[in-house]
């Protein structure tokens, strides 16, 4: 295992969350498995947290801040370790995410990252076999929050039908996803609206894409391939991207009657927990 010593606390947020987690333990006269006791948790999780073999989650880093009387500084710091945790090529996209006013989007297969329960984020992210599992949906989780802040961006996203039916996870977890849908109803800054099925052709075939807006810098529109993601501020292909939102927006239903479906797609075809799971066989 390695020493946190010999690690260099300016090589990544995670480094140097470990280094100042054993620096402020050492300075209380605290063992691992001492400080692991104070906040319910075991001495083996401190060290593999010290030692960058594990992502310390938000209620963690709020524990040890309580335990260790460092004011906030590991809930502080663990924005940065989480936001770090997320794919590189997905992270400026992350970044302008969280400073724009307003955020668009048009999911064709999945359901939002930021409407994402955890357990539907574990079984989405677990598809591409990821090292640290616990570290993406970390990480997830954590890009949900600026949707909890005091003036939130105001958020609309589309919903093809295909994301409802499609079942991530199986029967109960997507349940309780649509259940989640189903708190944004009444919401102030969040609005849902399902794109039926029976809208045919619509003005994005090709697929899922979100535009971002802000105060003072230009919109951006990002994609994704299988890869990667792709922002651009062009004005013409932001103009177009705009364009085909408006359109969507029009061939989708009200945010009333989307909750409607959500509703009853969430009981019929979810809500009989007595027949067995239905897992998609590839």
């Amino acid at each position: 295992m390695a020493n946190i010593q010999n690690l260099d606390p300016t090589a990544s947020p995670l480094d140097y969350y470990g280094w100042e987690l054993r620096r402020h333990r050492e300075a209380h006269g605290l063992k691992q498995g001492q400080l692991g006791d104070i906040i319910f948790c075991t001495g083996s999780l401190i060290g593999q947290i010290e030692t960058t073999k594990k992502v310390p989650t938000r209620d963690f880093s709020e524990r040890v801040d309580a335990a260790l009387g460092t004011d906030g500084l590991f809930s502080r710091l663990v924005g940065l370790v989480l936001r770090s945790q997320l794919p590189t090529w997905f992270q400026p996209y992350a970044d302008m995410e969280a400073k724009a006013t307003y955020v668009s989007t048009y999911q064709a297969q999945l359901v939002y990252g930021l409407l994402q329960t955890e357990e539907y984020a574990r079984a989405v992210l677990a598809t591409g076999m990821p090292g640290d599992l616990d570290g993406l949906v970390a990480a997830r989780m954590e890009r949900q929050r600026i949707l909890e802040r005091e003036q939130p961006p105001l958020a609309w996203a589309v919903l093809d039908e295909a994301v409802l039916l499609r079942p991530i996870g199986g029967r109960e977890v997507m349940r309780r996803q649509l259940a989640r849908l189903l708190e944004f109803t009444d919401h102030r800054w969040m609005h849902i609206q399902v794109l039926p099925n029976s809208a045919g052709e619509h003005a994005s075939l090709d697929g899922s894409f979100n535009l971002l807006r802000f105060d003072d810098d230009p919109d951006i529109i990002y994609t994704e391939d299988l890869i990667s993601g792709h922002m651009t501020a062009n004005p013409e292909t932001v103009r177009e991207a705009a364009l085909r939102y408006a359109r969507l927006q029009a061939a989708a239903l009200s945010v009333e009657d989307s909750a409607a479906l959500i509703a009853r797609v969430m009981e019929e075809r979810y809500g009989d927990r007595s027949q067995p799971e239905e897992r998609t066989v590839a």
